[in-house]
Order: structure tokens, then C-alpha cells, then sequence
């Protein structure tokens, strides 16, 4: 078998990863349609991934977050996207990179994908955020929520 010099598998992956930059991007011009929501999956460890630290703390390696009812400031960027969620009542700001995305989920259609995210052995610590001032996004976030739930994805899995 010839050797795949063009590594048509990383093109793929990065069409797929293009399928959640483009269902984030109309979540954040247009809102998330009729019960559309999405469970993204990813590691902490990964380079350029921006958490706060207890967060960090949390997860060392990998986390599940729920885009759905209460999330706000949704940016999203050619390599990465970031968010305000409510953890504990408390607005916190993630920034994540595409390439940190472990899985993408939304439930109500059914569709999910997977990535291979490697482990670096030598992978930097997550950056923990300071105790900063709020940005625009967080100052505007409604001070009662219930939080942000964090999930596994295996209840979305064929057994």
C-alpha cells in the first residue's frame, strides 16, 4: 500500500474540526435554534487552553462543557473559541483552542464527533487565570444561575 503522503486523515480532521467552528460561530452570531445544544469535550493540558485555576485544579486533564441556557460572551476565532460560563454561581472565562476539542455533542440531533487530542508528555500546565477584573461579557451575566454542568459524554455512546 502506497504511503499517504497528502495525510488526507488530517484534512478530515480538520474539515470536522471546521463543522464545530461553524456551529459555534452561528450559536454566537445567532443564539443556539430550538433545543440545539452542545457538550464540547476537551483537555485542559493542551497548549493554549485558558482556565481558571480552580478549574485546572478540577480537571487536571480533560472536561466537558455545556453550551445550552447560561453562557455568554461567545467568541469565536479562526483556531479557537472562548466563553463565559457560571461554575458555582461564579461567571468564569475559558478560551480554548480547536485543537484542544476532544468530542463535540449535540444531543437533541443526535450528532457527536470525536478527535484524537495527543498527550504531550512534556505539555505545558494549562493557564490558570488570575483573580482579574471582569471583562464586558462577565459584568453583564445574570448573577443568579444554577451553574454550569460538567459531564461525560459515555451516556451518548452505543454500548
Amino acid at each position: 500500500m502506497a504511503q499517504d503522503h497528502l495525510r488526507y486523515d488530517k484534512m478530515v480532521e480538520a474539515a470536522l474540526r471546521g463543522v464545530v467552528r461553524e456551529a459555534l460561530a452561528r450559536a454566537a452570531r445567532d443564539g443556539l435554534p430550538g433545543a440545539h445544544h452542545f457538550y464540547i469535550g476537551l483537555r485542559t493540558t493542551a497548549p493554549g487552553v485558558v482556565l481558571p485555576g480552580h478549574l485546572v485544579e478540577k480537571f487536571p486533564d480533560q472536561m466537558t462543557i455545556v453550551l445550552q441556557h447560561q453562557f455568554w460572551g461567545l467568541e469565536v476565532g479562526d483556531d479557537a473559541f472562548s466563553v463565559t460560563l457560571s461554575f458555582q454561581g461564579r461567571p468564569e472565562r475559558l478560551s480554548v483552542p480547536f485543537a484542544a476539542v476532544t468530542s463535540f455533542a449535540d444531543p437533541s440531533v443526535q450528532f457527536g464527533l470525536q478527535f484524537e487530542v495527543p498527550t504531550v508528555a512534556t505539555a505545558a500546565e494549562p493557564t490558570a487565570l488570575s483573580a482579574a477584573l471582569p471583562s464586558a461579557a462577565e459584568k453583564s451575566a445574570p448573577a443568579e444561575s444554577s451553574g454550569a454542568e460538567i459531564v461525560t459524554l459515555d451516556r451518548f455512546r452505543k454500548r
